[in-house]
Protein backbone atom coordinates (compact mmCIF):
# COMPACT_ATOMS: atom_id res chain seq x y z
CA UNK A 1 0.00 0.00 0.00
CA UNK A 2 1.29 3.46 -0.84
CA UNK A 3 2.56 5.67 1.96
CA UNK A 4 -0.03 8.43 1.37
CA UNK A 5 -2.87 5.91 1.55
CA UNK A 6 -1.50 4.50 4.80
CA UNK A 7 -1.23 8.00 6.28
CA UNK A 8 -4.77 8.82 5.20
CA UNK A 9 -6.12 5.68 6.84
CA UNK A 10 -4.22 6.46 10.05
CA UNK A 11 -5.42 10.07 10.30
CA UNK A 12 -9.03 8.94 9.79
CA UNK A 13 -8.80 6.05 12.25
CA UNK A 14 -10.32 5.90 15.77
CA UNK A 15 -6.81 5.23 17.11
CA UNK A 16 -5.56 8.60 15.87
CA UNK A 17 -8.58 10.44 17.22
CA UNK A 18 -8.17 8.81 20.66
CA UNK A 19 -4.51 9.77 20.71
CA UNK A 20 -5.46 13.27 19.64
CA UNK A 21 -7.79 13.68 22.62
CA UNK A 22 -5.22 12.21 25.00
CA UNK A 23 -2.50 14.52 23.72
CA UNK A 24 -4.79 17.52 24.11
CA UNK A 25 -5.56 16.54 27.68
CA UNK A 26 -1.89 16.17 28.52
CA UNK A 27 -1.08 19.50 26.86
CA UNK A 28 -3.82 21.23 28.79
CA UNK A 29 -2.48 19.76 32.01
CA UNK A 30 1.07 20.87 31.22
CA UNK A 31 -0.01 24.35 30.21
CA UNK A 32 -1.74 24.80 33.53
CA UNK A 33 1.63 24.34 35.24
CA UNK A 34 3.04 21.40 37.13
CA UNK A 35 1.74 20.91 40.66
CA UNK A 36 3.39 18.58 43.13
CA UNK A 37 1.26 16.15 45.10
CA UNK A 38 1.37 16.36 48.90
CA UNK A 39 4.22 14.31 50.35
CA UNK A 40 3.47 10.64 50.60
CA UNK A 41 0.29 10.86 48.52
CA UNK A 42 -0.09 9.48 45.00
CA UNK A 43 -0.87 12.00 42.27
CA UNK A 44 -4.55 12.63 41.77
CA UNK A 45 -6.32 10.85 38.93
CA UNK A 46 -6.93 13.15 35.96
CA UNK A 47 -10.41 14.63 35.81
CA UNK A 48 -11.64 13.52 32.38
CA UNK A 49 -14.49 15.99 32.60
CA UNK A 50 -11.84 18.71 32.28
CA UNK A 51 -10.84 17.61 28.77
CA UNK A 52 -11.16 20.80 26.70
CA UNK A 53 -13.73 21.34 23.99
CA UNK A 54 -12.96 20.46 20.37
CA UNK A 55 -11.53 23.87 19.51
CA UNK A 56 -9.36 23.90 22.61
CA UNK A 57 -8.11 20.44 21.75
CA UNK A 58 -7.14 21.64 18.31
CA UNK A 59 -5.42 24.74 19.63
CA UNK A 60 -3.41 22.53 21.97
CA UNK A 61 -2.31 20.37 19.03
CA UNK A 62 -1.09 23.46 17.18
CA UNK A 63 0.75 24.81 20.23
CA UNK A 64 2.39 21.64 21.46
CA UNK A 65 1.99 18.92 18.83
CA UNK A 66 4.51 17.29 16.51
CA UNK A 67 4.55 17.92 12.78
CA UNK A 68 2.78 14.58 12.26
CA UNK A 69 0.00 15.52 14.69
CA UNK A 70 -0.41 18.96 13.15
CA UNK A 71 -0.54 17.39 9.67
CA UNK A 72 -3.28 15.08 10.95
CA UNK A 73 -5.23 18.04 12.33
CA UNK A 74 -4.96 19.88 9.01
CA UNK A 75 -6.28 16.79 7.23
CA UNK A 76 -9.29 16.81 9.53
CA UNK A 77 -9.88 20.54 8.96
CA UNK A 78 -9.69 20.03 5.21
CA UNK A 79 -12.19 17.18 5.39
CA UNK A 80 -14.62 19.30 7.39
CA UNK A 81 -14.38 22.12 4.88
CA UNK A 82 -15.27 19.76 2.05
CA UNK A 83 -18.68 19.58 3.82
CA UNK A 84 -19.12 15.87 4.49
CA UNK A 85 -22.66 14.66 5.04
CA UNK A 86 -24.08 15.81 8.32
CA UNK A 87 -21.89 18.89 8.74
CA UNK A 88 -22.84 22.36 7.60
CA UNK A 89 -20.06 24.53 6.17
CA UNK A 90 -18.72 27.33 8.29
CA UNK A 91 -19.31 30.76 6.83
CA UNK A 92 -15.94 32.18 5.97
CA UNK A 93 -15.31 34.97 3.45
CA UNK A 94 -12.99 33.97 0.63
CA UNK A 95 -9.72 35.78 0.67
CA UNK A 96 -10.21 37.06 4.21
CA UNK A 97 -7.56 37.43 6.86
CA UNK A 98 -6.76 34.83 9.52
CA UNK A 99 -9.73 35.57 11.80
CA UNK A 100 -10.66 32.31 13.53
CA UNK A 101 -8.69 31.16 16.61
CA UNK A 102 -7.43 28.13 14.66
CA UNK A 103 -6.20 30.28 11.77
CA UNK A 104 -4.62 32.81 14.11
CA UNK A 105 -2.76 30.10 15.98
CA UNK A 106 -1.59 28.49 12.74
CA UNK A 107 -0.34 31.88 11.55
CA UNK A 108 1.59 32.35 14.82
CA UNK A 109 3.07 28.88 14.45
CA UNK A 110 4.13 29.55 10.86
CA UNK A 111 5.87 32.71 11.98
CA UNK A 112 7.97 30.85 14.55
CA UNK A 113 8.77 27.43 13.14
CA UNK A 114 11.21 26.29 10.45
CA UNK A 115 9.82 22.76 10.37
CA UNK A 116 9.30 22.10 6.66
CA UNK A 117 6.36 19.76 7.16
CA UNK A 118 4.49 22.22 9.35
CA UNK A 119 5.20 25.21 7.12
CA UNK A 120 4.29 23.41 3.91
CA UNK A 121 1.07 22.17 5.48
CA UNK A 122 0.02 25.57 6.83
CA UNK A 123 0.87 27.41 3.60
CA UNK A 124 -1.11 24.85 1.62
CA UNK A 125 -4.08 24.98 4.01
CA UNK A 126 -4.25 28.78 3.76
CA UNK A 127 -3.63 28.76 0.00
CA UNK A 128 -6.53 26.41 -0.72
CA UNK A 129 -8.89 28.93 0.93
CA UNK A 130 -7.06 32.00 -0.43
CA UNK A 131 -6.69 33.03 3.18
CA UNK A 132 -4.52 36.02 3.91
CA UNK A 133 -2.23 36.35 6.90
CA UNK A 134 0.97 34.53 5.90
CA UNK A 135 2.28 36.86 3.19
CA UNK A 136 5.22 38.25 5.16
CA UNK A 137 6.35 34.79 6.27
CA UNK A 138 6.02 33.45 2.73
CA UNK A 139 8.10 36.24 1.23
CA UNK A 140 10.75 35.72 3.92
CA UNK A 141 10.89 32.01 3.09
CA UNK A 142 11.42 32.77 -0.60
CA UNK A 143 14.05 35.44 0.05
CA UNK A 144 15.94 33.03 2.32
CA UNK A 145 15.34 30.04 0.04
CA UNK A 146 18.89 28.78 0.37
CA UNK A 147 18.29 28.26 4.09
CA UNK A 148 14.76 26.88 3.79
CA UNK A 149 13.58 23.44 2.72
CA UNK A 150 12.43 22.99 -0.87
CA UNK A 151 8.92 22.05 0.30
CA UNK A 152 8.63 25.24 2.35
CA UNK A 153 9.67 27.54 -0.50
CA UNK A 154 7.46 25.80 -3.07
CA UNK A 155 4.45 26.03 -0.76
CA UNK A 156 5.21 29.70 -0.04
CA UNK A 157 5.34 30.54 -3.75
CA UNK A 158 2.06 28.74 -4.39
CA UNK A 159 0.45 30.54 -1.45
CA UNK A 160 1.48 34.01 -2.65
CA UNK A 161 0.11 33.24 -6.09
CA UNK A 162 -3.24 32.03 -4.81
CA UNK A 163 -3.76 35.03 -2.54
CA UNK A 164 -2.60 37.24 -5.44
CA UNK A 165 -0.02 39.14 -3.41
CA UNK A 166 1.40 41.76 -5.84
CA UNK A 167 4.43 42.62 -3.71
CA UNK A 168 5.81 39.15 -4.43
CA UNK A 169 6.42 39.95 -8.11
CA UNK A 170 9.97 41.17 -7.55
CA UNK A 171 11.26 38.07 -5.79
CA UNK A 172 9.47 35.79 -8.28
CA UNK A 173 11.10 37.56 -11.23
CA UNK A 174 14.42 37.32 -9.41
CA UNK A 175 14.04 33.52 -9.34
CA UNK A 176 13.27 33.44 -13.06
CA UNK A 177 16.12 35.79 -13.95
CA UNK A 178 18.46 33.57 -11.97
CA UNK A 179 17.09 30.51 -13.81
CA UNK A 180 16.65 28.63 -10.56
CA UNK A 181 15.12 25.57 -12.18
CA UNK A 182 13.76 24.00 -8.98
CA UNK A 183 11.39 26.94 -8.39
CA UNK A 184 10.77 28.16 -11.95
CA UNK A 185 7.54 26.29 -12.59
CA UNK A 186 5.85 27.48 -9.40
CA UNK A 187 7.15 31.04 -9.84
CA UNK A 188 5.80 31.36 -13.38
CA UNK A 189 2.40 30.13 -12.26
CA UNK A 190 2.32 32.52 -9.28
CA UNK A 191 3.49 35.48 -11.38
CA UNK A 192 0.56 35.00 -13.76
CA UNK A 193 -1.91 34.85 -10.88
CA UNK A 194 -0.78 38.09 -9.25
CA UNK A 195 -0.46 40.02 -12.54
CA UNK A 196 -3.95 41.57 -12.51
CA UNK A 197 -3.27 43.15 -9.10
CA UNK A 198 0.20 44.24 -10.05
CA UNK A 199 0.72 45.26 -13.71
CA UNK A 200 -0.76 42.95 -16.38
CA UNK A 201 1.01 44.63 -19.29
CA UNK A 202 4.42 44.57 -17.64
CA UNK A 203 3.96 40.93 -16.63
CA UNK A 204 2.88 39.95 -20.15
CA UNK A 205 5.94 41.65 -21.64
CA UNK A 206 8.22 39.92 -19.16
CA UNK A 207 6.74 36.49 -19.85
CA UNK A 208 6.77 36.82 -23.66
CA UNK A 209 10.38 38.00 -23.56
CA UNK A 210 11.32 35.16 -21.26
CA UNK A 211 9.71 32.57 -23.53
CA UNK A 212 11.23 34.05 -26.68
CA UNK A 213 14.72 35.07 -25.64
CA UNK A 214 15.57 32.77 -22.75
CA UNK A 215 15.59 29.01 -22.38
CA UNK A 216 12.78 28.17 -19.96
CA UNK A 217 12.84 24.50 -20.94
CA UNK A 218 9.98 22.45 -22.35
CA UNK A 219 8.57 21.75 -18.90
CA UNK A 220 8.06 25.50 -18.29
CA UNK A 221 6.83 26.68 -21.69
CA UNK A 222 3.27 25.61 -21.06
CA UNK A 223 3.29 27.34 -17.67
CA UNK A 224 4.34 30.61 -19.33
CA UNK A 225 1.48 30.34 -21.82
CA UNK A 226 -1.03 29.64 -19.03
CA UNK A 227 0.40 32.54 -16.99
CA UNK A 228 -0.13 34.89 -19.95
CA UNK A 229 -3.80 33.94 -19.98
CA UNK A 230 -4.04 34.50 -16.23
CA UNK A 231 -2.42 37.94 -16.58
CA UNK A 232 -5.26 38.96 -18.91
CA UNK A 233 -3.30 41.55 -20.88
CA UNK A 234 -4.00 42.20 -24.57
CA UNK A 235 -0.24 42.40 -25.06
CA UNK A 236 -0.14 38.64 -24.79
CA UNK A 237 -2.68 38.04 -27.57
CA UNK A 238 -0.38 38.15 -30.65
CA UNK A 239 2.04 35.74 -29.02
CA UNK A 240 -0.71 33.30 -28.04
CA UNK A 241 -2.26 33.53 -31.52
CA UNK A 242 1.06 32.60 -33.09
CA UNK A 243 1.15 29.41 -31.04
CA UNK A 244 -2.52 28.51 -31.46
CA UNK A 245 -2.30 28.82 -35.24
CA UNK A 246 0.93 26.87 -35.61
CA UNK A 247 0.07 23.35 -36.82
CA UNK A 248 3.66 22.29 -36.20
CA UNK A 249 3.58 23.33 -32.53
CA UNK A 250 3.13 20.72 -29.82
CA UNK A 251 -0.53 19.99 -29.07
CA UNK A 252 -0.37 20.74 -25.30
CA UNK A 253 1.08 24.20 -26.06
CA UNK A 254 -1.61 24.94 -28.65
CA UNK A 255 -4.28 23.87 -26.18
CA UNK A 256 -2.79 26.11 -23.48
CA UNK A 257 -2.65 29.04 -25.93
CA UNK A 258 -6.34 28.61 -26.77
CA UNK A 259 -7.19 28.55 -23.08
CA UNK A 260 -5.09 31.68 -22.60
CA UNK A 261 -6.89 33.51 -25.42
CA UNK A 262 -10.18 32.61 -23.81
CA UNK A 263 -8.94 33.93 -20.46
CA UNK A 264 -7.98 37.26 -22.00
CA UNK A 265 -11.22 37.43 -24.01
CA UNK A 266 -9.94 39.91 -26.62
CA UNK A 267 -11.68 39.58 -29.99
CA UNK A 268 -8.35 39.75 -31.83
CA UNK A 269 -7.83 36.19 -30.66
CA UNK A 270 -11.17 34.88 -31.98
CA UNK A 271 -10.06 34.03 -35.57
CA UNK A 272 -7.32 31.77 -34.20
CA UNK A 273 -9.84 29.98 -31.95
CA UNK A 274 -12.35 29.48 -34.78
CA UNK A 275 -9.57 28.20 -37.01
CA UNK A 276 -8.49 25.72 -34.34
CA UNK A 277 -12.07 24.43 -34.10
CA UNK A 278 -11.47 22.82 -37.51
CA UNK A 279 -8.07 21.35 -36.60
CA UNK A 280 -7.14 17.81 -37.52
CA UNK A 281 -6.21 17.16 -33.91
CA UNK A 282 -9.25 16.28 -31.76
CA UNK A 283 -7.79 17.72 -28.55
CA UNK A 284 -7.14 21.05 -30.25
CA UNK A 285 -10.74 21.08 -31.54
CA UNK A 286 -12.12 20.41 -28.09
CA UNK A 287 -9.97 23.14 -26.55
CA UNK A 288 -11.04 25.61 -29.24
CA UNK A 289 -14.75 25.05 -28.58
CA UNK A 290 -14.17 25.36 -24.84
CA UNK A 291 -12.37 28.66 -25.47
CA UNK A 292 -15.36 30.31 -27.18
CA UNK A 293 -17.11 31.18 -23.91
CA UNK A 294 -16.27 34.92 -23.69
CA UNK A 295 -17.09 35.66 -27.35
CA UNK A 296 -20.36 36.61 -29.06
CA UNK A 297 -21.56 36.44 -32.64
CA UNK A 298 -23.22 34.23 -35.21
CA UNK A 299 -19.88 32.71 -36.23
CA UNK A 300 -19.31 31.63 -32.63
CA UNK A 301 -22.78 30.08 -32.28
CA UNK A 302 -22.33 28.22 -35.56
CA UNK A 303 -19.01 26.77 -34.42
CA UNK A 304 -20.60 25.53 -31.18
CA UNK A 305 -23.50 23.85 -32.99
CA UNK A 306 -21.15 22.20 -35.48
CA UNK A 307 -19.12 20.84 -32.58
CA UNK A 308 -22.06 18.61 -31.58
CA UNK A 309 -21.32 16.60 -34.74
CA UNK A 310 -17.71 15.94 -33.77
CA UNK A 311 -16.84 12.27 -33.34
CA UNK A 312 -14.51 13.12 -30.45
CA UNK A 313 -16.53 13.06 -27.25
CA UNK A 314 -14.58 15.83 -25.52
CA UNK A 315 -15.54 18.23 -28.30
CA UNK A 316 -19.22 17.38 -27.80
CA UNK A 317 -18.80 17.95 -24.05
CA UNK A 318 -17.22 21.34 -24.80
CA UNK A 319 -20.15 22.19 -27.08
CA UNK A 320 -22.66 21.29 -24.36
CA UNK A 321 -20.82 23.39 -21.78
CA UNK A 322 -20.54 26.32 -24.19
CA UNK A 323 -24.29 26.08 -24.84
CA UNK A 324 -24.89 26.02 -21.10
CA UNK A 325 -22.75 29.07 -20.43
CA UNK A 326 -24.34 31.05 -23.26
CA UNK A 327 -27.90 29.72 -22.75
CA UNK A 328 -27.89 29.00 -26.49
CA UNK A 329 -31.54 28.24 -27.33
CA UNK A 330 -30.62 27.07 -30.85
CA UNK A 331 -28.76 24.18 -29.24
CA UNK A 332 -31.86 22.59 -27.65
CA UNK A 333 -32.53 20.05 -30.45
CA UNK A 334 -28.84 19.10 -30.52
CA UNK A 335 -28.85 18.66 -26.76
CA UNK A 336 -32.03 16.57 -26.90
CA UNK A 337 -30.41 14.27 -29.44
CA UNK A 338 -27.27 13.93 -27.29
CA UNK A 339 -29.33 13.11 -24.18
CA UNK A 340 -31.21 10.39 -25.98
CA UNK A 341 -28.53 8.93 -28.21
CA UNK A 342 -24.97 9.70 -27.16
CA UNK A 343 -22.96 6.65 -26.22
CA UNK A 344 -20.82 8.55 -23.69
CA UNK A 345 -22.48 9.09 -20.27
CA UNK A 346 -20.52 12.28 -19.57
CA UNK A 347 -21.82 13.84 -22.79
CA UNK A 348 -25.39 13.02 -21.78
CA UNK A 349 -24.78 14.52 -18.31
CA UNK A 350 -23.47 17.78 -19.75
CA UNK A 351 -26.35 17.95 -22.23
CA UNK A 352 -28.85 17.64 -19.37
CA UNK A 353 -27.11 20.44 -17.46
CA UNK A 354 -27.14 22.63 -20.56
CA UNK A 355 -30.88 22.12 -21.03
CA UNK A 356 -31.39 23.13 -17.41
CA UNK A 357 -29.35 26.28 -17.87
CA UNK A 358 -31.20 27.27 -21.05
CA UNK A 359 -34.48 26.69 -19.23
CA UNK A 360 -36.94 27.80 -21.92
CA UNK A 361 -40.18 25.91 -22.60
CA UNK A 362 -38.56 23.65 -25.21
CA UNK A 363 -35.69 22.74 -22.87
CA UNK A 364 -38.08 22.05 -19.98
CA UNK A 365 -40.20 19.86 -22.22
CA UNK A 366 -37.18 17.73 -23.09
CA UNK A 367 -36.23 17.44 -19.42
CA UNK A 368 -39.78 16.47 -18.42
CA UNK A 369 -39.77 13.63 -20.93
CA UNK A 370 -36.34 12.43 -19.81
CA UNK A 371 -37.39 12.50 -16.17
CA UNK A 372 -40.78 10.92 -16.71
CA UNK A 373 -39.70 7.97 -18.85
CA UNK A 374 -38.95 5.15 -16.42
CA UNK A 375 -37.02 3.31 -19.11
CA UNK A 376 -34.27 5.93 -19.01
CA UNK A 377 -31.16 5.40 -16.91
CA UNK A 378 -31.11 6.48 -13.28
CA UNK A 379 -28.39 8.97 -14.13
CA UNK A 380 -30.48 10.71 -16.79
CA UNK A 381 -33.63 10.74 -14.70
CA UNK A 382 -31.95 12.14 -11.57
CA UNK A 383 -30.03 14.75 -13.57
CA UNK A 384 -33.22 15.86 -15.31
CA UNK A 385 -35.07 16.05 -12.00
CA UNK A 386 -32.32 18.20 -10.56
CA UNK A 387 -32.53 20.65 -13.47
CA UNK A 388 -36.34 20.82 -13.28
CA UNK A 389 -36.17 21.54 -9.55
CA UNK A 390 -33.54 24.22 -10.08
CA UNK A 391 -35.81 25.95 -12.59
CA UNK A 392 -39.13 25.48 -10.77
CA UNK A 393 -39.04 23.63 -7.46
CA UNK A 394 -42.69 24.34 -6.51
CA UNK A 395 -43.85 23.09 -9.90
CA UNK A 396 -41.92 19.82 -9.92
CA UNK A 397 -41.20 18.85 -6.30
CA UNK A 398 -44.35 16.78 -5.88
CA UNK A 399 -43.67 14.84 -9.09
CA UNK A 400 -40.14 14.06 -7.95
CA UNK A 401 -41.44 12.93 -4.54
CA UNK A 402 -43.89 10.58 -6.26
CA UNK A 403 -41.13 9.08 -8.40
CA UNK A 404 -38.87 8.78 -5.36
CA UNK A 405 -41.54 6.83 -3.50
CA UNK A 406 -42.11 4.63 -6.54
CA UNK A 407 -38.38 3.89 -6.73
CA UNK A 408 -38.34 2.89 -3.08
CA UNK A 409 -41.34 0.62 -3.54
CA UNK A 410 -39.53 -1.10 -6.41
CA UNK A 411 -36.28 -1.38 -4.41
CA UNK A 412 -34.47 0.87 -6.87
CA UNK A 413 -32.02 2.08 -4.23
CA UNK A 414 -29.68 4.13 -6.45
CA UNK A 415 -32.59 5.95 -8.07
CA UNK A 416 -34.25 6.55 -4.68
CA UNK A 417 -31.04 8.01 -3.23
CA UNK A 418 -30.56 10.20 -6.31
CA UNK A 419 -34.04 11.71 -6.03
CA UNK A 420 -33.52 12.11 -2.29
CA UNK A 421 -30.34 14.06 -2.90
CA UNK A 422 -31.85 16.54 -5.37
CA UNK A 423 -34.90 17.09 -3.17
CA UNK A 424 -32.57 17.91 -0.28
CA UNK A 425 -31.49 21.12 -2.01
CA UNK A 426 -34.91 22.12 -3.40
CA UNK A 427 -37.22 24.85 -2.12
CA UNK A 428 -40.99 24.24 -2.20
CA UNK A 429 -43.82 24.28 0.38
CA UNK A 430 -44.72 20.65 -0.35
CA UNK A 431 -41.35 19.58 1.04
CA UNK A 432 -42.48 20.38 4.59
CA UNK A 433 -44.64 17.25 4.68
CA UNK A 434 -41.76 15.21 3.29
CA UNK A 435 -39.46 16.49 6.04
CA UNK A 436 -42.08 15.62 8.68
CA UNK A 437 -42.32 12.12 7.27
CA UNK A 438 -38.55 11.65 7.35
CA UNK A 439 -38.31 12.95 10.92
CA UNK A 440 -41.03 10.55 12.01
CA UNK A 441 -39.96 7.36 10.26
CA UNK A 442 -36.83 7.90 8.19
CA UNK A 443 -33.36 6.54 8.75
CA UNK A 444 -30.22 8.56 9.37
CA UNK A 445 -29.81 9.55 5.71
CA UNK A 446 -33.45 10.61 5.35
CA UNK A 447 -33.27 12.63 8.57
CA UNK A 448 -30.10 14.32 7.35
CA UNK A 449 -31.80 15.39 4.14
CA UNK A 450 -34.84 16.47 6.14
CA UNK A 451 -32.54 18.85 8.01
CA UNK A 452 -31.24 20.18 4.69
CA UNK A 453 -34.80 20.74 3.53
CA UNK A 454 -35.66 22.62 6.72
CA UNK A 455 -32.61 24.85 6.43
CA UNK A 456 -33.11 25.60 2.71
CA UNK A 457 -36.82 26.31 3.14
CA UNK A 458 -36.69 27.95 6.59
CA UNK A 459 -39.24 25.47 7.94
CA UNK A 460 -39.19 26.81 11.50
CA UNK A 461 -42.45 25.04 12.22
CA UNK A 462 -40.33 21.88 12.51
CA UNK A 463 -38.07 23.31 15.22
CA UNK A 464 -39.30 20.75 17.73
CA UNK A 465 -38.28 17.84 15.48
CA UNK A 466 -34.92 19.42 14.80
CA UNK A 467 -34.33 20.02 18.51
CA UNK A 468 -35.06 16.36 19.24
CA UNK A 469 -32.10 15.41 17.06
CA UNK A 470 -29.66 17.72 18.86
CA UNK A 471 -28.91 15.13 21.53
CA UNK A 472 -25.21 14.14 21.23
CA UNK A 473 -26.21 10.47 20.92
CA UNK A 474 -27.39 11.29 17.39
CA UNK A 475 -23.83 11.94 16.19
CA UNK A 476 -23.61 13.88 12.93
CA UNK A 477 -27.34 14.63 13.04
CA UNK A 478 -26.77 16.34 16.38
CA UNK A 479 -24.05 18.57 14.95
CA UNK A 480 -26.15 19.45 11.93
CA UNK A 481 -29.32 20.17 13.90
CA UNK A 482 -27.47 22.39 16.39
CA UNK A 483 -25.98 24.46 13.59
CA UNK A 484 -29.41 24.95 12.05
CA UNK A 485 -30.89 26.02 15.38
CA UNK A 486 -27.95 28.36 15.99
CA UNK A 487 -28.37 29.93 12.55
CA UNK A 488 -32.06 30.55 13.25
CA UNK A 489 -31.39 32.11 16.64
CA UNK A 490 -33.80 32.17 19.60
Amino acid sequence: MKKNAVNRMYFQSPVFRKRLVLLCFLCAALSAGSQESPAGQPPAEPDLSAVPAVEEQRLAIIRYGTDTEIAGLIKILRAEQSNPQGVLPEEEPSGGSAESPIDRELAVLAGKTKNKNILAGVFSFFADRKKQGLEERAVTAIENRDDEAFETVSAAIDYLGKVEFPQAAGVLEEILDGEESRFMNASIRALGRIAKKRDPEKTAEFLVDYYTNRDPGDENRREIIVALGSAGSKKGVPFLVSIAENDDERVPLRMAALEGLSGIGDRDGLPAILGAAASNDPNVRASAIAALGPFEGEDVDTAILEAFRDSYYRTRIAAARASQNRKLTEAVPYLKFRCENDDVPNVRDEAVKALGAIGNSDARGVLENLFGDRKNSDRIRVGSAEMLLQNDSPGYAEKVIDEMDYAKAKNQTALYNGFLRVLGSATAPVLEELAKRFFASGGVIEKSYALDICLNNNFRSLTEQITSLSDPKNGSLSVKSKKILDSWGP
